[in-house]
């Protein structure tokens, strides 16, 4: 008889092919039973020489202790969302504005199916498995290794004798129906809560604390792409870099094809949503990107979104159901939003109950009453709305809404001024709905960043009148968190210390988050750009906010009704007391006559030394404006290292490109 360790290694590597070739090449040569009977020699040789036990064994699968909570990772490279097309016309714009791009009359795209699961991101080092996130925000997700190798697609090692040092890569946790079919089956038959629908099935399994409850569940993993390859060199194009992923033990799925031009893309999408419902899985689109890799970092990205890809959905699903009711939902600006109560009904793989009318205009638009049947979609299948009223199905008794002249929350007056769709309720912060929003809107990721006040607390503390502004929240103790339900001395003191770390904070995220009506973050930045102070633009007058990019007379006389409010000076000033602070400089008047007054630039690349912002604000301060896109508009593109799509076009054109040093020299003249 072979050594144990011989045996072991042999069984391992057996189980692992035999894992390929059913996950990844969808070609088993073994059944179940023989699969198990292999597993369960392996387990029985580890238990007698738990010395030989490695993290990659199949047998670690099954799952560790339960997590306390998931750690954050932050993202090496941001895993970004893509754009989406619903028509032909949006397909033939993106495959026009990549060709233009590129400047080239033809492309060749790979074409993907868009799975309805989970993005995850996979690390693999000197060929192991050793860490997966969530895409999270994009910027950061949620440690889910521990899950992760739980799920029995994902090799724990990848194939082969030459790996790259470094490998992650990034893909899709689903279910497949037939899986999902049976996980309801067995939640029935032990009188559990069914799953609503694959989607929704596999997050929950993916961020189960218990590594042990995900085991169970039948998960599957899809790659569709790479973040970071180090010490290997990258396949040209997208479509031999997918082969390569496989030919490493990562599962690919078979559905893909490169095809050229906009005709392609079409007639791809055309077979596959003819072909939708014959598929394991569920999908909700077709991705397109540009197959060569060379090409994709020609075309960039623009904000949140790759330049060379695009995702296709399938039109929303409908359906038809009944208005039970109409009631109005009161939002953190006091917008009073009537919402439609629906009869239970199963759309875009979930169940709706209720809609937004978004308002009383859209409302009467649509002759929407209570009693009436109507048709429901999903709109980009996130949103639920109603379409329109199926009249002829209209009951005699079909009630129409009216707009109620008191908010329902707070019973303040509701007013709708003058060229305005939205009515809004004029309580404030005294109104409770609005305290809420406007509480969960300040400690938001964007805004203060206090981490732990979510809606639930901040619901708590409201009701119990702890908190009445977002000032109160800076009086706040362990001990008083700590006697709330739900909240143990750990949690509380957890969001006592994110307060803390809260009151130090900058200019522009403390103006966004005093929820202005009409300022996000953008408008926020220009203002503490421009302004410097809180103090100097508390005191300007619509005129001078006038003088803000972008600022228009809306947005102005939104600030100015802000902060010529007694008790939101009031707030400020506590939040103040409470100790937020942030840096502080002169104010940045708009600049008028300076040499670059009138000339529009346009930043691309990596600037030498000066970071885009930076740049940004010189170009602005004198007098000039900077353009996030070239036209025949553009005066100058100032160029750095790597600069893509932009440089193209310019150079089409025939717009000046300039270098950071010729701005200088530009800014300096007299």
């Amino acid at each position: 008889m072979s050594e144990p360790s011989v045996r072991i290694a042999e069984l391992r590597g057996s189980l692992a092919d035999h894992g390929y070739r059913y996950y990844v090449l969808d070609a088993p040569i073994i059944d179940d039973a023989g699969y198990d009977r292999l597993f369960a020699e392996l387990q029985a040789l580890e238990a007698e020489h738990p010395e030989l036990v490695t993290a990659d064994s199949p047998t670690q699968r099954v799952g560790g202790a339960p997590l306390p909570e998931f750690a954050q990772v932050r993202h090496r490279v941001p895993m970004l969302s893509l754009n989406n097309g619903f028509d032909a016309a949006d397909i033939e714009g993106f495959d026009r504005r990549v060709r233009e791009g590129l400047g080239i009359d033809e492309v060749a795209y790979i074409a993907e199916l868009k799975f309805d699961g989970l993005a995850i991101s996979l690390r693999y080092e000197q060929g192991r498995f050793v860490e997966g996130a969530t895409r999270g925000d994009g910027f950061t997700g949620e440690d889910v290794t521990a899950n992760l190798r739980t799920v029995q697609a994902i090799p724990l090692r990848l194939r082969g004798d030459d790996v790259p040092p470094v490998l992650e890569v990034r893909g899709e946790v689903l279910l497949f129906r037939r899986d999902f079919e049976r996980m309801n089956d067995a939640q029935r038959e032990a009188g559990d809560k069914t799953f609503v629908n694959p989607r929704n099935a596999a997050a929950g399994s993916l961020r189960q604390l218990d590594p042990r409850m995900t085991a169970k569940r039948p998960l599957r993993f899809f790659a569709y792409g790479v973040a970071e390859v180090e010490g290997a060199t990258v396949p040209p194009r997208h479509s031999m870099l997918l082969d390569w992923l496989a030919d490493l033990g990562l599962p690919v799925n078979a559905g893909r094809r490169v095809v050229r031009g906009a005709a392609g893309l079409l007639a791809y999408y055309a077979e596959v949503q003819s072909n939708r419902a014959a598929l394991p899985f569920d999908i909700d689109g077709v991705v397109y990107k540009v197959d060569d890799l060379a090409q994709q970092r020609t075309l960039g990205f623009v904000a949140r979104a790759p330049r060379f890809a695009i995702a296709h959905k399938f039109p929303a699903e409908e359906a038809t159901t009944t208005v039970a009711g109409i009631e109005v939902q009161v939002g953190r600006t006091g917008a009073m939003t009537p919402v439609a109560r629906l009869a239970p009904v199963f759309v875009g793989g979930v169940t709706v109950t209720n809609a937004t009318l978004h308002n009383e205009d859209e409302l009467r638009r649509k002759d929407i009453r209570v009693g009436d049947t109507v048709v429901v979609r999903r709109a980009g299948d996130v949103i639920p709305e109603v379409v329109a009223v199926i009249l002829e199905r209209r009951p005699a008794d079909a009630r129409e809404f009216v707009m109620p002249l008191r908010c329902p929350v707070c019973e303040s007056p509701v007013e709708r001024l003058e060229g305005e769709a939205v009515a809004r309720c004029t309580g404030g912060f005294f109104c409770g709905a609005q305290r809420k929003q406007a509480l969960l809107h300040f400690a938001s990721r964007r805004a203060l960043d206090i981490e732990g006040l979510g809606e639930k607390l901040v619901d708590q503390l409201v009701d119990a009148d702890r908190v009445r502004n977002a000032a109160d929240l800076y009086r706040l103790d362990a001990a008083t968190l700590a006697g709330l339900d739900r909240m143990g001395e750990k949690s509380a003191q957890n969001v006592v210390v994110a307060i803390d770390r809260s009151r130090d904070t900058t200019l522009e995220r403390f103006v966004y988050a005093l929820g202005i009506r009409n300022v996000g973050e953008a408008t926020a930045r220009d203002l503490a750009r421009h302004f410097g102070s809180l103090d100097a633009l508390m005191a300007a007058n619509e005129a001078a906010l006038l003088e803000v990019p972008d600022v228009g007379p809306i947005v102005a006389r939104s600030i100015r009704l802000f902060f010529d409010d007694p008790h939101n000076r009031e707030i400020i000033s506590g939040l103040r007391a409470g100790g937020v602070h942030w840096p502080e400089g002169p104010p940045r008047e708009t600049p008028r006559g300076g040499t670059l007054t009138g000339k529009v630039f346009v930043l691309t690349g990596t600037l030498d030394g000066m970071s885009r912002d930076d740049a940004k604000a010189l170009v602005e301060a004198h007098g000039g404006k900077v353009s996030g896109s070239v036209s025949k508009k553009t005066h100058f593109v100032v160029a750095g290292a790597d600069a893509g799509s932009k440089l193209v076009k310019a150079t089409e054109l025939g717009i000046p490109v300039i270098g950071l040093d010729e701005l200088r020299r530009m800014v300096e003249a007299a």
